[in-house]
């Protein structure tokens, strides 16, 4: 639970690192077919991203905010946190509802907070990385506060270059 929790924390404050940071003072390492992978500086280190649209989102809502997946690497800490994965739905999920996540043919269940899904487990971000390098599409679906069913498509073309942009940048193997 407690791992559960810091996941929840470290999410909200990526969002927020992101909203106000990276705008400062990130540095773009490149759009490929649409995924765009960029640094910023966080407490004198370097935050490393990847993050994509997808290409068709459906559902019956009248109004939806940004929809996104970003991919982030913070190299220093202990343990390293690398690959971590949320997705920001534009909406508040259903509470204590759960996210589906299917890339190519392999099956990945999030748990939802606020407007955004995580992996439960570090390896399970690690899984889903690889899977999205060599997959083709990425399909979400969630289900939020009112009900609305949702189905969110990307495209991976262009992901395992923007993915290699952050590696390097971020001295990942």
């Amino acid at each position: 639970m407690k791992q559960l929790n810091f996941i929840r924390i470290a999410g909200v404050f990526f969002a927020l690192v992101v909203t106000f940071t990276a705008s400062a003072a990130e540095k773009s390492l490149g759009e490929f077919r649409g995924w765009q992978a960029y640094s910023f500086p966080e407490n004198g280190r370097t935050v490393c991203v990847v993050w994509g649209q997808p290409h068709k989102a459906e559902g019956k809502y009248k109004k939806r905010g940004d929809i996104r997946v970003f991919i982030a690497h913070r190299s220093w800490t202990k343990p390293k946190r690398l690959h971590e994965i949320s997705f920001e739905a534009g909406y508040a999920f259903q509470k204590g509802s759960e996210a589906t996540v299917i890339i190519d043919r392999k099956k990945y269940v999030l748990f939802t907070d606020g407007d955004t899904a995580w992996n439960r487990e570090p390896k399970d971000d690690a899984a889903m990385v690889r899977a999205m390098r060599g997959g083709k599409q990425l399909i979400i679906r969630g289900v939020s506060s009112r009900g609305t069913k949702t189905k969110d498509t990307y495209s991976l073309l262009g992901f395992t270059a923007a993915h290699n942009a952050i590696n390097k940048a971020c001295k990942v193997k």
